[in-house]
């Protein structure tokens, strides 16, 4: 009886090694198209492509459901990077999803908030600070200009701003989108 407990347990030990070396080696992380299309979208979580944020927009656009004409944050730029990505012609922003802005970033006015966390509750990156009747504040480095904060303040209190490009907030292009040209060569 004894023997057969240490053959059951020795398998047991050598079939559960076998299957962690094959969930480490052979594990699938995701969608790599999706993942290469995510990281070229702008991460506003705006919804203005009828997503619920990037993520879903980019599984979406991997799998040949959407176009890739639906981020106004993101305009022309991205639209072209996500073209050279994905292989594929270059195509107008769908204006039925907006227009292309300069990037923007929410301000409470401090006079006129009431306090009612009808922002906070729109706000889908958790920009917004506050408390119920208590005056709210806005993360600037957390908003990404979204504007979904806007629509449901009673007091419109909350001001769009365009964000202009300093040292701090200026950011070098993608290497990968990025056509070099060396000797009239690229």
């Amino acid at each position: 009886m004894l023997v057969a407990i240490l053959a059951i347990t020795g398998m047991a030990l050598l079939f559960g090694l076998l299957l962690g070396y094959a969930s480490i080696r052979f594990k699938v992380e995701g969608d790599p198209i999706a993942d290469q299309i995510d990281k070229i979208l702008p991460q506003t979580q705006c919804g203005q492509c009828s997503f619920a944020g990037c993520r879903p927009y980019a599984e979406a656009m991997a799998a040949g459901e959407v176009g890739i004409n639906r981020c106004p944050p993101g305009g022309e730029a991205t639209i072209q990077a996500l073209a050279d990505l994905l292989e594929v012609e270059v195509i107008p922003l769908d204006e039925e999803c907006g227009v292309e802005k300069p990037k923007t970033l929410a301000v409470i006015v401090e006079d006129r908030c009431i306090g009612c966390t009808l922002c906070i509750q729109a706000c889908p990156v958790d920009a917004i600070l506050g408390a119920a009747k208590q005056m709210h504040t806005v993360i600037t480095d957390e908003c990404t200009g979204c504007e979904l904060c806007v629509p449901p303040c009673p007091v419109d209190c909350i001001d769009m701003i365009e964000v202009e490009p300093n040292p701090n907030t200026w950011r070098w292009p993608d290497p990968d989108h990025i056509d070099l040209k060396i000797g009239g060569q690229s």
